[in-house]
């Protein structure tokens, strides 16, 4: 990875999906000693999906809201992806998949098969596979940690809505490039797997 990440035809990006749900969520935190706060749950489990790229080397973060986990929406999420960021000019991304169902689905139709309904997506792709069990290696994983510390943890959401509003404003800020999400997502990643990508 550390060879992807130095190669200027590349441009790395890390993909993931993660719910939010509308119950509430406890963890620590600072209070005033003596003191016994406390936080209202909702008992309701409904919950907002999430699927994103976080490209570490500009600081930018695109998500998409699918209704479930499927190849389906791994595909449809690189389209909107690729339609709302464009490589540049004689560069690719190369995207870093773990090893959900859905994902090993999409890579084999995409990349191994070489589908042609997905023509668009191999000629602006290619991809990598994480290590089984390596989910610490995604630092996409430090987006979705950090935005239930800062807004989800400890806090009461009367509604999906709500919540929904809550993620999507957090996200938001998240768009364009930013020194915070490039140092939140800087680790030690390049040191994985060292492997080029497959075409």
């Amino acid at each position: 990875m550390k060879a992807v990440a130095a190669d200027p035809q590349y441009e790395l990006g890390f993909q993931d999906e993660v719910h939010f749900r509308v119950q509430t969520t406890i963890t620590r935190k600072w209070v005033p000693k003596g003191s016994a706060p406390k936080v209202g749950s909702n008992p309701r489990t409904n919950s907002v999906a999430y699927s994103g790229i976080v490209l570490p080397r500009t600081g930018e973060l695109l998500v998409s809201k699918p209704q479930r986990f499927t190849f389906e929406t791994v595909i449809q999420a690189l389209r909107e992806f690729l339609a709302a960021r464009p490589p540049e000019e004689g560069r690719k991304y190369c995207i870093v998949f773990d090893n959900a169902p859905w994902h090993k689905k999409t890579i084999r139709l995409v990349w191994k098969e070489a589908d042609p309904l997905y023509e668009d997506i191999r000629a602006a792709m290619d991809y990598l596979s994480l290590p089984p069990y390596c989910p610490h290696l995604n630092p996409i994983e430090q987006v979705w940690r950090e935005t239930r510390r800062e807004k989800t943890h400890n806090h009461w959401f009367q509604d999906l809505t709500t919540l929904v509003a809550t993620t999507d404003g957090y996200f938001e800020r998240f768009r364009h490039s930013n020194e915070c999400l490039k140092t939140l997502c800087t680790f030690s990643w390049f040191q994985a797997n060292p492997e080029k990508p497959a075409a």
